[in-house]
């Protein structure tokens, strides 16, 4: 879970808005570019979320990826949307070994991949409509793009998964024109990550992995799939994926990190 810190100086004038879909809140800081411009791609960007919500929702009968399940529809049928995410899932299960997968109890689900997807995806046509900053969070996971403010980054706050309302860390952006912060625990939904050898809830040492990267789509996959296989096999395995870092915290209160996260701490 993480938050975006703010800085008491002043920043220039922000757009921000929150919206309730896909079953938690997504919240758009946008700072920067023509107003009319910019408010119009965020009100594109929203309506998107609403239609991948349509698309995407394992809860609705008549969802493009429910009809799929119930073989209705061939993915070819379905919006191009469902054949890239698809794709993606596809190759987030083949870069994590089968720790991320999009299948569980034998039924196609990419739950697991469609909220940063679609959070990068929101954050990414505000950015290109020519905001000079933008956050969005969806769900406690964070995307952003350029600064809030010149000569100041965007810094996101990471919850302490056994201190609630304290900070495990600070991460800055600073030096990067995008930067992702997910996190996959059990401080917020509880034990309601799968392992995908057993299709049960996994039992690992970790109560939190938080991956720093340029994409939320991977990192939101790599966050889930590094909890699943525990500390030291996630330690080692995301170590070896370049432009990532990561904090992990154990039950044990055990912070492990990557070799390269201090740089991003700030």
């Amino acid at each position: 879970m993480a938050d975006t810190v703010t800085d008491s100086a002043e920043a220039p004038a922000a757009v921000r808005h929150a919206e309730e879909v896909m079953g938690t809140v997504f919240s758009f800081d946008v700072r920067g570019g023509e107003p009319r411009a910019v408010r119009t791609a965020l009100d594109e960007a929203v309506a998107g979320l609403h239609r991948i919500d349509e698309v995407f929702s394992t809860y609705r009968e008549d969802s493009q990826v429910c009809r799929l399940v119930r073989g209705e529809v061939t993915v070819a049928d379905c919006d191009p949307e469902v054949a890239e995410v698809l794709e993606l899932g596809a190759e987030a299960e083949r870069v994590s070994g089968g720790w991320f997968s999009m299948t569980y109890a034998g039924r196609l689900d990419p739950t697991g991949i469609v909220k940063g997807w679609a959070a990068e995806r929101a954050a990414r046509m505000i950015a290109a409509a020519g905001a000079s900053g933008v956050s969005v969070n969806g769900g406690g996971d964070v995307q952003m793009f350029g600064v809030p403010e010149p000569q100041r980054p965007w810094r996101i706050g990471v919850s302490d998964p056994l201190r609630p309302g304290g900070l495990a860390a600070v991460i800055s952006a600073a030096g990067v024109d995008e930067l992702a912060v997910a996190t996959s625990g059990t401080a917020e939904r509880g034990a309601h990550i799968v392992d995908p050898r057993t299709g049960k809830s996994a039992v690992t040492d970790l109560v939190a992995v938080t991956v720093v990267g340029p994409r939320l789509t991977w990192a939101d996959c790599w966050a889930t799939a590094a909890f699943a296989m525990g500390s030291r096999e996630g330690l080692a395995w995301l170590e070896s994926l370049p432009g990532v870092e990561a904090l992990l915290i154990t039950a044990g209160n055990e912070v492990r990190c990557t070799g390269g996260l201090a740089a991003r701490l700030g």
